[in-house]
């Protein structure tokens, strides 16, 4: 086998080729006797398959040396069935697991996963509009009440001034939540219904803001619409995993994102797409899709220079009308292994 690094996708939709081969002859026709699934032969019609390029939740032990990432959420502010908002679940295999965005919508995927909400106590906000932070409120009561024993700790930038930072932003979220809090407090434990906030400066470049157990998060700013915007990158096990969260293109995500192994970053609707599906105004909307957002050709751009093992573009609708121009307008500019997220992908890490 080969010792370069391979990088293995996967999603939570099933899905087998199986091929087989007719040969016409004058007689009668003949056929090959193998029938074969993703990952191999099928002995026969009562038999289990082999391995497929395929993850089911809770079925899959995570390797001492291997990161999972799954896409529990990959489009835009209007959430739907088919793709919530900003979401994406880091699972280290030394046991920790950390949210990037918990955006509105996004909870219904993660609790598909059947992972103990104990679990799942540490979220990263990359800013704070509800795309991006909008399911707190299901993670924190949902969890609490399905047996977490811990409060939930967030972490997230500054803003501008003290009212626009993260440690404003749920300090208030829990007194909008006030009655729910104090009514559950009357039959379960209150500590899971705390909130700890970690907030740091955004404006810190390359920032460690997380250091425990081998891992090393670090933060630096992202440029969307105002200020308190970031991007993040999480090491562990010499493997690194990049979120870009809300951005317009930006030196430093650049700089600080080289070496990644798995890199996220937003490609955004193309002006055209944006004014079609939105009924935007067109002078506007340019400078949403490619100042405020990183445009598909833009996002090509970062990764050629960036160069991680493999790219991963979202925050667009993944649809039918959708995705070939987005995809297109990448491969103008990048010509390296790639996904158009979509909810529910997942991708396996390792060094080799």
């Amino acid at each position: 086998m080969s010792r370069s690094r391979k990088l293995q996708i996967g999603g939570i939709f099933v899905g087998f080729a199986l091929g087989v081969i007719a040969t016409l002859m004058l007689s009668q026709p003949s056929y090959l006797s193998e029938a074969n699934a993703a990952g191999g032969k099928v002995p026969s019609p009562t038999a289990a398959a082999p391995e497929r390029y395929v993850y089911y939740p809770g079925s899959e032990e995570l390797r001492p040396d291997e990161m999972r990432v799954i896409a529990c959420g990959t489009g835009m502010p209007a959430a739907r069935h088919k793709q919530a908002a900003a979401c994406f679940l880091v699972e280290l295999g030394n046991g920790d697991k950390f949210f990037f965005d918990l955006g509105t919508g996004c909870m219904a995927n993660v609790a598909s996963l059947m992972i103990p909400y104990d679990f799942l106590d540490k979220v990263f906000i990359s800013h704070l509009h509800t795309d991006h932070w909008g399911d707190l409120a299901s993670l924190w009561a949902g969890g609490w009440t399905a047996g977490r024993t811990q409060p939930l700790k967030v972490w997230g930038p500054s803003g501008q001034t003290e009212e626009f930072g993260t440690k404003y932003a749920v300090e208030h979220f829990l007194k909008a939540y006030n009655w729910d809090y104090k009514s559950r407090m009357a039959t379960l434990n209150n500590i899971p219904g705390q909130i700890t906030a970690t907030e740091f400066d955004y404006r810190g470049m390359n920032k460690v803001i997380y250091q425990e157990n081998g891992v090393t998060i670090r933060s630096w700013p992202a440029i969307h619409i105002a200020d308190g915007a970031v991007s993040f990158s999480l090491e562990w096990n010499e493997l690194k995993f990049v979120f870009s969260g809300d951005t317009g293109p930006n030196k430093w995500f650049v700089e600080y994102a080289k070496d990644a192994d798995l890199c996220v970053h937003e490609s955004f609707f193309t002006p055209d797409q944006f004014v079609e599906l939105y009924g935007r105004d067109p002078g506007a909307t340019v400078n949403v899709t490619t100042v405020l957002h990183t445009s598909p050709q833009a996002f090509g751009k970062i990764m050629s220079e960036v160069k991680p093992r493999h790219a991963v573009a979202y925050h667009v609708f993944n649809d039918e009308e959708t995705r070939y121009e987005v995809y297109e307008g990448i491969r103008q500019t990048y010509d390296g292994p790639l996904s158009l997220a979509t909810d529910m992908m997942v991708w396996n890490v390792t060094k080799h």
